[in-house]
């Protein structure tokens, strides 16, 4: 793929992870535990790691972060957002290159949702200095393989539907 195309298709990425992330935070989630999200982003970041590379995920979500704590959030949302999407990115693409035959965009998606839980949580129990907020683990664990299995279901569409247009060659 030319650098050009590689940059313009990244920028579209970038604006749209921020939109759906923003967009996010105004979607109110019905359950009574802080932390429980959509996790739309991701399905940005899953589309590049299917099309283009890992280190193109990562940029997209460290990016993404930055732009969505410039625009819409405190210091502490952007601690949540960047460890969270930094360790769901890299779990995904690792599981997409070396396991991919063995596991669905949809298993990919929840792993990576888990592990951004994961991520957020370990972050929250930091800088609370309180280990007694992993009593939200298995709300969050839940959550993340519900939120999961959906981003990767819109994922999934997205990808197939993206193929067959061959914009990403």
């Amino acid at each position: 793929m030319h650098t050009t195309k590689r940059l313009v298709l990244l920028a579209l990425m970038v604006s749209q992870a921020v939109v759906l992330s923003i967009v996010e935070s105004w979607i109110p989630v019905p359950v009574g535990v802080p932390g429980v999200k959509l996790g739309l982003a991701n399905i940005i970041t899953l589309i590049i790691i299917v099309f283009l590379s890992y280190k193109d995920a990562l940029a997209v979500v460290m990016v993404r972060s930055v732009l969505t704590f410039i625009f819409a959030g405190g210091f502490v949302v952007f601690l949540f957002s960047i460890t969270g999407g930094i360790l769901s990115t890299i779990v995904m693409a690792v599981l997409y290159k070396r396991a991919g035959r063995f596991f669905s965009i949809i298993g990919i998606s929840i792993a990576g949702a888990v592990m951004h839980n994961l991520g957020q949580l370990s972050v929250a129990s930091f800088v609370m200095r309180e280990l007694s907020i992993m009593t939200y683990l298995p709300v969050l664990l839940l959550s993340g393989v519900i939120m999961g299995c959906f981003v990767g279901l819109c994922s999934n569409f997205l990808i197939m539907s993206l193929k067959k247009t061959g914009i990403f060659t």
